[in-house]
């Protein structure tokens, strides 16, 4: 049977597993794309994202999107300040000229999440995203797979391709290996009408990144799209420490009262309004990451990518940019004399290996006494 008769299903409809269909819709391939959410405007969408030439822009440009990509993205999203624990600005590259240039390597645009998700959504044919599907299990039937959801009749797929996350299910069809606890966790908050409900942040941000550093702790924040703002606060901590502490992520002044416990010495007149008045609730979202030395064997008709392949902390800004590197090069795979997933996850495991290592080092470095220094070293000698 030709690859173009067969039936793709994709399990996650996140940026990797969008990009995969896009990528594959262009190709003439039949695929569908199996998302638990109930519709796409269910959830808030995360951080925004830095695409790079050589992965998350390569997807883009060969799924034919660069130019809705241009309608959409944030000039002047990626200008950043490093700040001190008490406010004080340390690195500002706001005075650098505003320019597009998509034929520079090192022209990293910013989009939010939410609009990305939107452009690919928009390149996909009628149909193509069916909604409220949670994957539950599947089974081997003839050459390919029987798919079953909750609630939904079960679904035939020749190619079953694993999109879904961190926690995904169709990693165990290929191997038992688990993502490991890096050490590190961050709360993840959003504020709305940033101008009203976080003045003194949003003053500093300026529609920019804010990295904030002190006693082994960090707060990043950025700008997201309809004057909205995303931080994550993060630190050191045991991986079940807000369970066994009993922190109740919807209680403000519960978490107020942990800030200023774990983040002391901070200048709380600062920060607090990223508490305060952040939607809730707060998420915590422990940082994992795959073992460095992880295998499996390839089958001929089930493979996985992005987070469900290889978790990779976000401390070198990556995580997106190898979900949508692994769609571009298991498309092309896909399509080639030789069908099978071995090349593909062979250099998929390779690539994704450094990526992790450097997130990392990055991590370690970023979550000690020496943070800020490393910071304003790493961005003043021009190494991003």
């Amino acid at each position: 049977m030709k690859i173009q008769d067969k039936k793709v299903a994709i399990i996650g409809g996140g940026p990797g597993g969008l990009t995969l269909a896009r990528l594959l819709q262009v190709k003439g391939l039949s695929v569908k794309v199996y998302e638990r959410d109930l519709n796409e405007n269910i959830r808030p969408q995360g951080a925004p994202l830095d695409l790079h030439e050589e992965s998350g822009l390569a997807a883009i440009k060969q799924a034919g999107l660069l130019e809705e990509f241009k309608k959409n993205y944030m000039l002047g999203a990626d200008r950043l300040k490093i700040m001190g624990k008490n406010g004080t600005i340390h690195f500002n590259d706001h005075n650098k000229k505003l320019e597009e240039n998509f034929e520079n390597p090192s022209f990293r645009p910013e989009i939010d999440r939410g609009a990305l998700r939107e452009i690919l959504l928009n390149s996909l044919n009628k149909n193509k995203v069916v909604w409220n599907s949670h994957f539950l299990s599947m089974s081997k039937q003839g050459n390919g797979w029987s798919l079953n959801f909750e609630n939904k009749d079960s679904v035939y797929a020749d190619i079953v391709i694993g999109a879904d996350g961190a926690n995904s299910k169709i990693r165990s069809y290929l191997t038992p290996t688990k993502p490991i606890y890096s050490g590190i966790t961050m709360l993840e908050g959003n504020i709305s009408n940033a101008t009203i409900n976080s003045p003194i942040v949003n003053s500093f941000l300026e529609g920019g990144k804010i990295m904030a550093f002190g006693n082994g702790k960090n707060i990043m924040i950025g700008q997201k799209a309809n004057n909205t703002i995303g931080f994550y606060i993060s630190l050191k901590i045991e991986e079940n420490y807000f369970s066994s502490h009993k922190i109740d992520f919807n209680d403000k002044e519960q978490l107020t009262h942990w800030f200023k416990k774990e983040y002391k010495d901070w200048n709380f007149k600062i920060w607090e309004e990223l508490l305060i008045n952040a939607k809730q609730p707060i998420i915590p979202r422990p940082i994992c990451y795959m073992p460095l030395d992880q295998n499996w064997i390839t089958q001929p008709n089930l493979t996985i990518i992005g987070d469900a392949a290889h978790v990779i902390p976000p401390f070198a800004g990556e995580g997106v940019n190898m979900a949508m590197l692994d769609a571009l090069e298991l498309s092309e795979n896909l399509i080639s004399e030789n069908s099978l997933f071995q090349e593909y996850e062979i250099k998929m495991r390779k690539r994704s290996l450094k990526i992790t290592q450097l997130s990392l080092d990055n991590g370690e470095k970023m979550h000690n006494k020496n943070a800020l220094s490393f910071m304003l070293d790493f961005f003043n000698n021009k190494t991003v």
